[in-house]
């Protein structure tokens, strides 16, 4: 039973996903089910790994937030992952790249990204150990501060990604490189209620904070291209209508989630 309740709340998490994925590119490059249902198929693998080996609970609403969260997390790692340092794709038609760039300028040579991923693959993976390790090395136990400081680390690592990859096509922003960290400090503050494994608390901070930017950015500015599309022409006008049928099913996970995490 608990296998197949992470399974639902990895789906979930994959359909959130990848709702607010499709709405924004599917203007400008056309419905995919294959593509959509990626993100679904990937997430529902992922949620279900982590309550079998990792233990995660689904006991409570909280601890399904916890799992929903560390979910969202690993699947846009991986199809983030995936897309900078292992894909090759004809980049033209973006106007920020995708793959792995260095000023602006696309890395063409595949050995070169692939080992730029398996560096930052180690950095990632050595922070979350080492995180697991001092935790139970020292017992830790999690306070206001030392949760606070864990979770940035996640905004932290993104902040630096989005500001390595956007800012030769759009500049710097000051406000937009603290965004991450704080918002992945305060999720992580939050998620700390229902789990005492910081590296939980971090990872699903990070989680929840991607949740809430993409929601942002994607819904509360509609008739905004996002960054990678600017100036790019709406090849397919048509879905500009039909991508608002998928808006009550991401409302209804996100009111989900909220309650989830302000149940007692």
């Amino acid at each position: 039973m608990d296998l197949l309740i992470a399974l639902a709340v990895g789906m979930l998490a994959g359909t959130h996903s990848a709702t607010w994925g499709m709405y924004k590119d599917a203007p400008h490059e056309g419905f995919e089910l294959r593509k959509y249902l990626r993100s679904i198929v990937l997430s529902g693998a992922i949620a279900p790994l982590l309550v079998g080996l990792a233990g995660l609970s689904v006991a409570t609403p909280g601890s399904l937030a916890v799992l929903f969260a560390v979910t969202y997390v690993l699947e846009r790692a991986a199809g983030e992952f995936y897309k900078t340092f292992l894909r090759n794709e004809d980049q033209s038609k973006y106007f920020i790249p995708m793959q792995l760039a260095v000023n602006g300028v696309v890395v063409a040579d595949r050995r070169a990204r692939a080992l730029a991923g398996l560096g930052v693959a180690t950095t990632a993976s050595a922070l979350l150990l080492a995180t697991i390790f001092l935790q139970a090395r020292f017992q830790l136990v999690p306070n206001a501060t030392l949760v606070l400081l864990t979770g940035s680390v996640g905004g932290w690592f993104s902040a630096v990604g989005g500001a390595w990859k956007d800012a030769p096509h759009e500049g710097f922003e000051l406000r937009k490189f603290f965004r991450s960290p704080v918002l992945s400090a305060f999720y992580a503050l939050v998620l700390s209620a229902f789990t005492d494994q910081l590296v939980l608390c971090a990872l699903g901070g990070l989680g929840l904070t991607i949740a809430t930017l993409e929601t942002y950015k994607t819904f509360f500015f509609p008739n905004k291209p996002r960054g990678k599309f600017a100036g790019k022409p709406v090849t397919s006008p048509a879905m500009l209508e039909k991508r608002k049928a998928f808006v009550p099913v991401y409302v209804a996970i996100s009111v989900l989630v909220v309650w989830a995490i302000l149940y007692r």
